[in-house]
Formats: C-alpha cells, sequence, structure tokens
C-alpha cells in the first residue's frame, strides 16, 4: 500500500504548517523564532511540513531541517519543490521575490531533468535529510511564466516529471505532484501525467472556489491528494473583515469585487456567532478531495488560533445563508453536507 502523502495531526486534525513565514517573507524573523514556530506545531501535534527552495533562498529548509531532524523520521510528513535552482552570490539585494534577508543566493528557473534532480539533491542538503514524502513542481502556470508558458508546460511532461519518477524509484521521494497557485494548469497536466499530489493555494477557499466545477472533482475520482494552501487568500479571510484596514488578496491589495464579497461573508458571520477564519478554515477542509490544509504562520498564537478554527462550532444554518445569498455555489461541500452524507467533514 502506498504510504500516505500527509500525516494528520496526533487528535487526527487536518492541517500541517507551510514553510514560506520561516524564510522571511514580507518580514524577517530570527533562527530562534522560526523554530519556535516549528516546534510549537510539533508540541501541539503537527506532523505534516512544507518549505520550498524559493522561500528564503533555501533559509526556509535550513530552519525546518534544523527543527525537524531530531524527530523520528517516520513520524513526519515533509515536502519540498523544484524549479528554482540557487546560486551563491556575496552581494544579494535586501529583497527578493518578496522575501527579505535571504541566504547569500539568487535563483533561477531549470526544469531540466538535470536541474530537478540537482534541485532535490540540494534541498536534502539543506534539510539535512536523505527522503521527502512529497516533491511538488513550484509556480509553472501562465501567470508566473507569461509567454513561456507553453515551453513550459512541454518541459513539465517530458523532462521534470519523468526525472521525478525516477528519484521516486530510487527511494529520494515518494510522492509526485504540482504546486500551483492556478488549477488551469493543474488540468493542462492531468490531461496527459498522472499526479500523485497537489499543493494548490488560493483557488478552493471560501472567498474563490475556481476550482470547484472542473478540477476538485477529477481530483477525487483520480485519486489525487490534495494539500490546500492559502484558505485566507494570503489575509483577507485571516481576520475580521473591516474598511477600516488594508485586505490583501493573491498577495496584493484585494480589488473592490473581492472586498464586497468578504464584506457580506462578514455580516453573515456576525449574525450567526461564527469567526471568519472558522468558516475559511472548515469550508476547505469539507470538500473531499481535501488532505489536509497547510498554513504558514509566524508564531504559536497564530498556529493555535488556526487550531481553534478548526474546532470552533459553526451551525448548520450559517452555511445554508452562505447559500441562500449566493456567496458560495450550491454544490461546495460544506461541513453539514458532509456529516448527512458520510463524508470526511
Amino acid at each position: 500500500m502506498k504510504s500516505p502523502a500527509f500525516l494528520p495531526c496526533n487528535d487526527g486534525a487536518r492541517l500541517g504548517l507551510g514553510g514560506a513565514p520561516l524564510g522571511n517573507l514580507f518580514e524577517a524573523m530570527s533562527d530562534g523564532q522560526a523554530r519556535a514556530v516549528v516546534d510549537a506545531a510539533w508540541a501541539d501535534g503537527c506532523r505534516s511540513f512544507d518549505t520550498a527552495p524559493h522561500y528564503g533562498h533555501g533559509l526556509s529548509e535550513r530552519r525546518m531541517g534544523d527543527a525537524l531532524r531530531g524527530h523520528p523520521r517516520g513520524n513526519l510528513s515533509l515536502s519540498s519543490k523544484v524549479g528554482r535552482l540557487l546560486t551563491p552570490q556575496a552581494q544579494v539585494p535586501h529583497e527578493q521575490h518578496s522575501y527579505v534577508h535571504t541566504l547569500p543566493f539568487v535563483q533561477h528557473w531549470d526544469l531540466s531533468a538535470n536541474g530537478v534532480r540537482r534541485s532535490v539533491e540540494d534541498s536534502l542538503q539543506r534539510l539535512g535529510l536523505a527522503q521527502l514524502d512529497a516533491v511538488y513542481i513550484h509556480d509553472v502556470d501562465a501567470g508566473t511564466h507569461g509567454p513561456n508558458a507553453a515551453a513550459v508546460l512541454r518541459q513539465v511532461l517530458e523532462e521534470a516529471l519523468p526525472e521525478l519518477a525516477k528519484l521516486k524509484q530510487a527511494g529520494l521521494i515518494s510522492h509526485i505532484g504540482l504546486g500551483v497557485n492556478d488549477h488551469d494548469i493543474v488540468e493542462q497536466v492531468l490531461r496527459h501525467a498522472d499526479l500523485d499530489v497537489l499543493m494548490l493555494a488560493g483557488r478552493y477557499t471560501l472567498l474563490d472556489q475556481a476550482a470547484l466545477p472542473t478540477l476538485m472533482p477529477q481530483l477525487v475520482r483520480r485519486q489525487v491528494a490534495l494539500a490546500l494552501g492559502g484558505v485566507f487568500n494570503s489575509g483577507i479571510l485571516a481576520n475580521r473583515v473591516a474598511t477600516d484596514r488594508p485586505m490583501t488578496f493573491n498577495y496584493a491589495p484585494a480589488a473592490q469585487v473581492w472586498v464586497d464579497k468578504a464584506l457580506r461573508m462578514q455580516r453573515v458571520c456576525d449574525q450567526h456567532g461564527v469567526s471568519l477564519p472558522a468558516a475559511a478554515v472548515q469550508f476547505a477542509l469539507a470538500h473531499p478531495a481535501t488532505q489536509i490544509v497547510m498554513l504558514g504562520v509566524r508564531n504559536a498564537d497564530q498556529w493555535q488560533a488556526a487550531r481553534q478554527a478548526e474546532r470552533e462550532v459553526v451551525p448548520a444554518d450559517f452555511w445554508l445563508q452562505l447559500r441562500h445569498e449566493g456567496l458560495i455555489p450550491a454544490e461546495a461541500p460544506t461541513p453539514e453536507k458532509a456529516a448527512w452524507s458520510g463524508e470526511r467533514p
């Protein structure tokens, strides 16, 4: 039997720790602060962790490896990504790709077979480990690559995926997938290849269900294990929505259409005594395709807040009202629907 791609928390909760903040995304944290985040999540039962070379140009991988290396390897699930190679450079900008105070490397794209193999080997060196539970091909969507997108897709199919299959056969990795912010590229790849896992950020959330009509059913049918990231859409759903604070969506100031929708959702939350983060986490977990939700947090308090959001009692009438007001699609699974059907919550 194939080993699971993700491990639940010790109490069965399906939350994992994402490593972008550990790479100093937007603002710096010390090594000690980063270690405290991983230690707090581990102590609370978290057993699934994700990182990437992109996150701080190797900084997140180094910190994640340092924090996890002392734990029994079979008791945790750890993933990283390929697509960007790191080259040492003595002088680097203060900020690179939204990461500050990175390690002294610059990145460049390389999805060739040799580049993918080197990326995995480099990641294992930074982590100080011998094997990864999952490797995702990172950010291969048209929004990232523009006019080169078709060539990138060909290289993913002809070089990156076959090389990852060889690494899987050699025992260096256990599961192969994509790590993207766009659902269209996933559907394009699935027309030509099978995937074990998918990390999808921001495209199946309480606010944005772009992946619902076509991709999510495919994942269920083809038994692709889904890790959802960005369930707060990079901030707009992370706290109470109010017009007197800035709101971000997809790592940028939120467009008015998303602000208006979030404000309407906040009003429904207020009517039912529900916190918006709880609705966001529980909606993401309710789809039968979802295996785990990965959370990027900066401290133990943020991790505990997310855990509380998963446990918060949300009345069935809340979900019914969201549907009635057209704020979520009628066909979107919600916790009370899953309970009626006997599926996972």
